[in-house]
């Protein structure tokens, strides 16, 4: 593989976005649209990374009994198939960027806001207004994750704090299970069109990088200050959005 550094950034990106709850796909799209790599690829590499790097968070929150499924499911049902959509949909690249750049631009304000959350572990909002709005929040942020080639957990965990939604923890659980299911329909929407040359070599080196940073990170998730690495995983994004609206706008 020519291009080495890639493997090093996504291990540190999968490091750093794992211990926050994260998957890493809006970070690993701006990585690979540095080095003009096709962008079906590019997706297909961000939706496959960051399931390999979620599902060990999974395993960790569910076995720690972090996971409030009467509330994840509304979120995450109606999301998997809009983000099957928005990966079936027809972009040219140079919308692809425009759209990318800006994503990662608006993720980065919503990373860095800092609010208190007050939830206790025993709240539960189940009536159906609160139904409705995660339904209607989770089906949009999942097109626009199926459309980008993202999970989407960047921009609903943040969403989801300024809601005081639930406790941090219980909110970093369910963002790593919406981005899991949003990242498996987000690649079957992908597969029906992707182009006769992938470089599946390439995907396989980048995986094998990202479980390894993914495995570290995640379980150092309770020895570190979320709001220091939020807010500096909020600088690195913000810069690759401006970068790439440079480079391809």
């Amino acid at each position: 593989m020519d291009y080495w550094q890639i493997v090093l950034l996504f291990l540190i990106i999968a490091f750093v976005y794992s211990s926050v709850g994260f998957g890493g796909g809006s970070s690993y799209l701006a990585v690979l649209a540095m080095y003009n790599l096709p962008f079906q690829e590019m997706r297909l590499t961000a939706l496959i990374c960051n399931i390999i790097v979620v599902t060990g968070g999974v395993y960790l929150y569910i076995k720690n009994k972090q996971v409030n499924w009467r509330k994840i499911l509304p979120i995450t049902l109606v999301s998997v198939p809009m983000a099957y959509l928005g990966a079936i949909a027809k972009i040219s690249q140079e919308t692809f960027f425009l759209i990318l750049g800006i994503t990662l631009i608006v993720a980065a304000i919503l990373l860095w806001i800092k609010t208190e959350n007050t939830v206790t572990e025993d709240s539960f909002d189940n009536n159906k207004k609160a139904l409705l709005k995660n339904s209607f929040l989770g089906g949009g942020i999942g097109f626009l994750s199926g459309m980008v080639g993202i999970g989407g957990g960047i921009f609903l965990s943040p969403l989801l704090n300024l809601m005081k939604w639930d406790t941090a923890r219980r909110i970093a659980a369910t963002s790593s299970i919406f981005i899991l299911f949003n990242s498996i329909s987000g690649i079957f929407g992908q597969l029906t069109k992707m182009p006769e040359h992938i470089d599946y070599t390439r995907i396989g080196i980048l995986c094998l990088s990202v479980f390894i940073g993914g495995q570290i990170g995640s379980r150092m998730s309770l020895k570190w200050n979320p709001i220091v690495i939020k807010r500096i995983t909020a600088i690195l994004i913000f810069v690759a959005g401006i970068n790439v609206l440079i480079k391809y706008w």
